[in-house]
């Protein structure tokens, strides 16, 4: 719990004695401070925010209202970006409850919001999809295709078609995989095929070992079975022998380039019933010369399922699909009037994957009727988390923004946003042999004269997510992670006047309260994100939850009335970082890089830091000490190029660290005590002062530099 007291420092001079008989060779931090090599210039309150998702069913009425919103504010950051979670979920998101179905006299088909304010949207909920084809992913949906129910279907976006994306089909195939989980001999596939069903397709193998999506993308390529062209299917269901003798295989794929166009099981009044591909049931196997046919594939409707993963899912559904227990997208009315915007421009996003572009134009229509403070739109959530290939993401990009633009001239699209990833996102090498997903879509919108209506670029990072194990040691690569992805997209095509955004992150995992690993991890994180040109960057997650003790760096503690209990690294270090290494005004600050000698025998660089130059006229360096272990005694240099410059004068001094912080353990649970607040001092400056930077901990210094 945390006390409030009075922290006194010991006089200035003492502590310089201190600092000054510090043992052995001094190290060093040497900041370029040359006018001309400014890193990035950032407003705080606009560029360093939080990010807040779909909340759990029944908790925004206690989250977004004080005493305690007040406390989650108290953490100093200031912009935020709503995420869309549904996209995820497979599901559709009616951002307004109040709208109108394609089908209104049976409630279903797809809706549209409405673009008119009336009265407080509060809540927005989600609809699973009926036509679902993932059996993975987030939430707990499962594939039509291998659910063992020949009546329920998969299928593919209509807006994928000629019919409303103006090119032809067989520009933007779509697929189905399966994975048998291990490889296994199959020479054959059985296809209950629904309406519309491919006319023109192709069976197809993986030739690598692992995954074809994501790790595996450039360790195999798909092959088509000697007998696996189909080139006038005529759908119902069909038994195709692949091949002649037994191909051992894991990974299969169905890639349909031409649809018959004919309406599925909702009729022929709705265009986009007629399109695409569908398919009920998938069977992989061995089929013997008797014409006997053995299956594989586990059919059940649940994740004990044989895994399934589609390019594409139809956002048909109905009044009937709606899941309250999904959680809550917060209703936009309730979310800008609660305050936790401050007031400030707020990224929203819109549904792209599963939704229609005239719901996503009647959506930023009805935000800017409302005159709230909108500054970018994302179009859609982790399109390659959801195995969409660029060239669709763009057809679908493409159709959302004219459709947007008709409303909202004005609007300022991007995205896409990418999932956390310490590289390129890779996908199948296109006929050019190119598989950057990010390449290719800049090369979709160019060839489209489009580029214009992509005006930012956005991803997510969570560096230590679903890894097996964890160490202190997770720490050091951070700074480079953020370097090499930043370039990664550079070399990618991202043009160089077009702001990038981090919009979600954390360190994902292996950072418990117990520890001050993940308040350090932060401070080195925003610091290195900035110092590489980032228009802004998010925390997550911003909403505590009664409780969690666990994942994600734990923001805030709270019990089951919604009081704060502790404040953990992160929520302190935020503190840190947007009350005392920044000045907390909407004004610019210069952000310089810097570079530190301070390392381990190994070449691990154990004091990062991260130097501003303030609106006030001070200069303030943020430091971050890696090591656990030791303190650090490091002199600080401006550097501009001419002569090196130091503090002087009075410097302020701020540290949070294992000393302001410290674990209880009480068997399988514990508490903190203290849990802050920082230390705060003041010392002199000079040209040869050594400024102590204690173990484990982050440390600001401020103060006027030299002429």
């Amino acid at each position: 719990m945390r006390v409030n007291r009075l922290v006194i420092p010991p006089p200035c001079s003492a502590i310089l004695i201190l600092l000054l008989s510090l043992p052995g060779v001094a190290q060093k931090i040497t900041i370029d401070a040359d006018p001309a090599h400014v890193a990035n210039t950032f407003s705080p309150p606009r560029a360093l925010g939080a990010a807040i998702d779909r909340l759990r069913t029944g908790t925004p009425d206690h989250l977004l209202k004080d005493p305690l919103l007040k406390e989650i504010l108290g953490a100093g950051w200031g912009t935020v970006t709503y995420r869309q979670n549904t996209e995820l979920m497979v599901e559709a998101w009616h951002w307004n409850p109040s709208g109108k179905w394609s089908n209104p006299e049976k409630q279903e088909g797809y809706f549209v919001g409405d673009a008119e304010p009336a009265g407080e949207i509060h809540s927005s909920w989600a609809y699973p999809l009926p036509h679902r084809g993932f059996s993975r992913g987030d939430g707990n949906g499962w594939s039509r295709l291998t659910d063992g129910d020949i009546h329920s279907y998969w299928k593919s976006n209509p807006y994928l078609t000629k019919t409303f994306g103006g090119e032809d089909d067989s520009l933007h195939p779509q697929w189905i995989m399966i994975d048998l989980g291990t490889k296994i001999d199959v020479n054959a596939i059985r296809i209950a095929w629904a309406d519309p069903y491919a006319t023109k397709y192709a069976v197809q193998f993986w030739t690598g070992e692992m995954e074809p999506f994501y790790d595996g993308t450039m360790k195999g390529t798909w092959q088509t079975f000697p007998l696996g062209n189909i080139t006038a299917g005529k759908g119902g269901t069909v038994t195709h022998k692949l091949v002649d003798w037994m191909i051992p295989v894991r990974y299969l794929r169905v890639w349909m380039t031409e649809s018959s166009n004919t309406c599925d099981t909702h009729g022929s009044a709705d265009k986009r019933n007629c399109v695409g591909y569908a398919i009920n049931e998938l069977y992989v196997g061995a089929l013997s010369d008797d014409g006997a046919f053995n299956d594989y594939v586990t059919h059940f409707p649940s994740r004990d399922q044989t895994i399934t993963w589609p390019s594409s899912v139809d956002p048909w559904h109905a009044a009937s699909d709606l899941d309250y227990n999904r959680g809550d997208q917060v209703g936009f009315d309730f979310f800008f009037n609660s305050g936790v915007t401050r007031g400030l421009p707020t990224m929203v996003p819109i549904a792209m994957l599963y939704s229609t572009p005239e719901d996503a134009a009647n959506e930023i229509a009805y935000l800017y009727k409302r005159k709230y403070p909108i500054s970018w739109i994302e179009m859609g959530e982790e399109a390659d988390g959801q195995h969409m290939l660029p060239e669709d993401y763009g057809a679908l990009y493409l159709q959302f923004a004219t459709a947007i633009h008709k409303l909202v001239p004005e609007a300022k699209l991007g995205g896409p946003p990418f999932e956390g990833t310490f590289g390129d996102v890779e996908v199948w090498p296109d006929a050019n042999g190119k598989v950057s997903w990010l390449g290719r879509f800049f090369d979709y919108l160019k060839a489209h004269g489009r580029m214009s209506d992509f005006t930012f670029f956005s991803f997510e990072h969570y560096p230590y997510q679903d890894r097996p194990s964890y160490s202190w040691a997770d720490l050091y690569p951070e700074p480079e992670f953020v370097r090499h992805i930043v370039q990664v997209w550079k070399d990618d095509g991202l043009p160089p006047k077009i702001p990038f955004f981090m919009t979600e992150g954390n360190i994902g995992g292996g950072a418990p309260p117990s520890t001050v690993k993940a308040g350090l991890w932060l401070a080195d994180y925003v610091g290195s994100m900035m110092a590489e040109g980032a228009g802004a960057t998010y925390y997550f997650h911003y909403m505590p939850y009664p409780g969690n003790v666990s994942g994600f760096g734990n923001f805030l503690v709270i019990d089951n009335d919604y009081k704060v209990v502790s404040y953990p690294p992160q929520y302190i270090a935020a503190q840190l970082i947007t009350k005392d290494w920044v000045q907390p005004i909407d004004a610019p600050h210069k952000q310089f890089k810097a570079v530190s000698d301070v390392t381990d025998a190994a070449g691990h660089v154990l004091v990062t830091a991260y130097a501003i130059e303030r609106p006030d006229g001070q200069w303030s360096v943020m430091l971050v000490n890696r090591d656990q272990s030791n303190d650090h005694a490091v002199k600080i240099a401006f550097d501009a190029g001419k002569a090196q410059r130091h503090f002087t004068g009075q410097v302020d001094r701020v540290t949070f660290g294992s000393n302001e912080y410290q674990w209880h353990q009480e068997g399988v649970h514990g508490h903190a005590d203290p849990d802050g607040p920082p230390s705060r001092s003041t010392v002199q400056g000079g040209a040869d002062v050594l400024y102590q930077i204690p173990k484990a901990s982050i440390t600001v210094l401020r103060g006027k530099v030299t002429p």
